[in-house]
């Protein structure tokens, strides 16, 4: 019996997949439990549509991530933090203020988790900041750190 499966398991395979499996097995584990359906022409129909939306989606996003990574290479976000004798900081700067920063002087929402950071910024001047912002696109970001 054909079975699209509706879930990830571990021995059958992933979400979407189309196994063949035994009627007793199908009929009194996989469709009992909801973790798959009868691979029917419907079925087969609606999972056609399901993975045709999920491509357009996933387009959607990859475009709108290299959309701001466009719109990040021309920003520049100055951070200011504390200095004490000498020139010398007090503390660092995080992903979390860059972030922070960001809001404020661009209106860009950019999450603190996507903005890669080798160390923290722990001197002053002008940084080249990675920003993971799909899978496949990385953004540039150029961050000033100056004293307040």
């Amino acid at each position: 019996m054909k079975i699209i499966l509706l879930q990830d398991e571990k021995k059958l395979g992933k979400k979407g997949d189309i196994i063949e499996a035994s009627e007793g097995y199908a009929r009194n584990y996989i469709l009992p439990k909801k973790i798959g359906v009868e691979a029917n022409a419907k079925n087969m129909n609606d999972l056609k549509l399901h993975k045709a939306n999920e491509d357009k989606i996933a387009k959607e996003q990859l475009e709108a991530a290299k959309a701001l990574a466009a719109q990040l290479e021309s920003k520049q976000v100055v951070v200011k933090i504390k200095a004490g004798e000498g020139g010398r900081t007090f503390g660092s700067v995080s992903s979390k203020e860059i972030a922070a920063a960001c809001m404020e002087q661009h209106q860009l929402e950019i999450d603190k988790k996507k903005i890669v950071l080798p160390e923290n910024l722990k001197s002053f001047g002008s940084y080249e900041v990675a920003v993971k912002l799909h899978p496949q696109v990385t953004g540039k970001l150029a961050v000033k750190v100056v004293e307040s």
